[in-house]
C-alpha cells in the first residue's frame, strides 16, 4: 500500500524549489505573452513548455516524451529553424530594398552588437569561442538564426540563447527608443528623407533570392542551409505561380512549425539547465547584443551624414536589426512623434529587411569562421 501511494505521490514528493522557480519563469512567459502580447506565438508555447518539462517525472521528457522526440526531429537536425525561414522568405517583400540598395549598408552596421557581444562573451572567461559566438548571434534579432548556431555551438545553453533572442525581440518597442534618443539630437530625428518610386521588374526579383543564394553559398557553404530556405521562401513569393503555395508558406506552415518550435524549445529550459549564473550573463550579454546593434546602426547614419549631401535620418540605422517588421514600425512612431508630417517608413521598413538578410549572412560568417579560427589553433 505504501509503493502505491507513493507512486501516485511521486510527483508530489519530488518537486523542489527549482521546479517552482522554473514554473513562475514558465508562467511570467505565458503573462507577457497573453497581457503584454510580446511575441505571443512563441513565447507562450516557450513558456508552457518549461512547466511540461519541470514537472518531476514528466512523460512528456525524456526517452518517450513527445517533447523530446520533437527535440531530436526538429532541433537537433536543424529541421524547425530551417523550415521556419520557408516561411519568413515568403513573408518578405523585398522590393522596397531594391529600389533603394543604399540601405544594404545599414541592414550591415546594425550586426555590430554580434560581434561586440561575442567578444564580450569572450572576455568574461565563462565562456569558449563557440559558446560566446552563440551568444553573440543573440545580437541577430532572429529566433532562427540563433537557435540555428546555438545548436551547432553551444547545445548546452540552447534554451536560454532561445530565450533571450525572442524576448528581446518582443521588446525592441521599449529597449531601441532610449537608445535612439541617446545618441541622436532631435534635430537628428526629424530629418526628412526623399523616397523614389522605381519600378522593379519581375525578372529582378525573380533573379534577386536566386543570386543571393549562389554568393552566399560559394563564399559560405555553410551558409546554405539558413540562406538558401529563406531564398527558396522569397522564390516562391515572387515567381508569380506558385500562390498556394506561398500563401501555405506563409501561414500554415510558419504557424505549425513555429507552435511545435516553441513548445520545443520550452522542454530545454529544466531548472538544471537553465538556473545557474551562466544563464544570468546570457540573458544580460543579450540585452547588451540588442543595445549595441541599435547603437552601431545609428552610428554609422551619423557617419555618414559627414558625407551626404542629402542627410540620412539616423533613426534609419535602428531599422537595421533583424526584428521584422517592429523595428521599422519603432523608428516611423518616433519621427511621428517628433514631427506628425514625417514619413520614413518605407526607408526604415527596406533597412530592416537588409537586417533580416544581414542577420542570416551575420550567422553564416560566425558558423563558418569560428571552427576556421579554433583549427589554426
Amino acid at each position: 500500500m505504501e509503493g502505491l501511494w507513493n507512486e501516485l505521490l511521486v510527483g508530489i514528493l519530488n518537486l523542489a524549489m527549482p521546479n517552482l522557480i522554473m514554473f513562475a519563469i514558465g508562467g511570467l512567459l505565458i503573462y507577457l505573452a497573453i497581457a503584454k502580447e510580446y511575441e505571443p506565438m512563441l513565447l507562450l508555447p516557450i513558456g508552457f513548455g518549461a512547466i511540461l518539462s519541470n514537472i518531476p517525472f514528466s512523460s512528456a521528457v525524456g526517452e518517450d516524451g513527445f517533447l523530446t522526440i520533437l527535440y531530436d526531429a526538429g532541433i537537433r537536425t536543424e529541421l524547425f529553424p530551417v523550415l521556419i525561414f520557408i516561411g519568413v522568405g515568403a513573408m518578405i517583400d523585398f522590393k522596397p530594398l531594391l529600389q533603394n540598395p543604399f540601405m544594404f549598408f545599414f541592414g550591415a552596421a546594425a550586426q555590430f552588437g554580434i560581434f561586440f557581444t561575442m567578444l564580450f562573451a569572450l572576455a568574461t572567461g565563462h565562456f569558449d569561442l563557440k559558446e560566446a559566438a552563440a551568444i553573440g548571434i543573440i545580437g541577430a534579432a532572429d529566433g532562427p538564426t540563433s537557435i540555428y548556431v546555438a545548436k551547432e555551438f553551444a547545445q548546452n545553453y540552447l534554451g536560454p540563447i532561445s530565450v533571450a533572442a525572442y524576448s528581446y525581440m518582443s521588446l525592441v518597442p521599449i529597449i531601441q527608443p532610449p537608445v535612439i534618443r541617446l545618441l541622436t539630437t532631435r534635430d537628428e530625428r526629424r530629418i526628412r528623407m526623399k523616397y523614389n518610386q522605381v519600378d522593379i521588374p519581375k525578372v529582378v526579383e525573380i533573379l534577386f533570392p536566386i543570386i543571393i543564394t549562389l554568393i552566399a553559398g560559394i563564399l559560405a557553404p555553410i551558409s546554405v542551409a539558413l540562406v538558401g530556405s529563406l531564398m527558396f521562401g522569397n522564390l516562391i513569393r515572387v515567381c508569380g505561380v506558385l500562390t498556394r503555395l506561398s500563401n501555405a508558406a506563409q501561414n500554415e506552415l510558419s504557424n505549425l512549425v513555429t507552435l511545435l518550435l516553441g513548445i520545443t524549445i520550452g522542454s530545454t529550459m529544466t531548472a538544471a539547465a537553465f538556473l545557474n549564473v551562466q544563464t544570468l550573463m546570457i540573458m544580460g550579454m543579450g540585452l547588451v547584443a540588442f543595445v549595441f546593434d541599435t547603437a552601431g546602426g545609428v552610428l554609422f547614419a551619423k557617419f555618414l551624414n559627414l558625407f551626404l549631401k542629402d542627410k540620412v535620418n539616423p533613426m534609419i540605422g535602428a531599422a537595421g536589426i533583424s526584428a521584422f517588421p517592429m523595428s521599422g514600425r519603432v523608428v516611423q512612431r518616433m519621427a511621428t512623434k517628433e514631427d506628425p508630417s514625417n514619413f520614413i517608413l518605407m526607408q526604415a521598413m527596406s533597412a530592416n529587411v537588409a537586417g533580416q538578410l544581414g542577420s542570416v549572412v551575420a550567422g553564416s560568417l560566425v558558423l563558418a569562421l569560428v571552427p576556421a579560427i579554433l583549427m589554426t589553433h
